[in-house]
């Protein structure tokens, strides 16, 4: 059995070739601020796509989407901005979260929920 830390970086590797699969370009991989990370950055038809990566093994307990608590996504809110104001070239970009469900590799649920609010 995978450990948690290897888990969740299957479920960005599915996520990253998900994106790519559907027309991303990715842009950075764990990309990191301080203790604030970003899962993935993405490009697509001149859009910066900031993606939060939620793989779980069962949606019984909590879906993947509600993992994103008020920390976290002050934490998202905090990296975003400030990948923003230090790429002056992004001039549009939004929020999605990559929720992946895999009770075995075999297994694998993949939704894509996009633009998401970080309120």
């Amino acid at each position: 059995m995978a450990t948690h830390n290897d888990f969740g970086h299957w479920g960005e590797d599915l996520a990253e070739q998900y994106l790519i699969d559907n027309g991303y370009a990715i842009a950075e991989r764990d990309w990191r601020q301080g203790h604030r990370d970003i899962d993935i950055i993405a490009v697509k038809d001149d859009r910066y796509y900031f993606v939060e990566v939620k793989t779980r093994r069962s949606a019984d307990i909590q879906h993947p989407l509600e993992a994103i608590d008020y920390k976290k996504r002050n934490n998202l809110r905090s990296a975003i901005a400030y990948y923003l104001r230090t790429h002056h070239n992004i001039i549009d970009s939004q929020f999605d979260v990559i929720a992946i469900v895999a009770p075995t590799a075999d297994n694998v649920q993949i939704e894509h929920f996009e633009d998401v609010p970080l309120l």
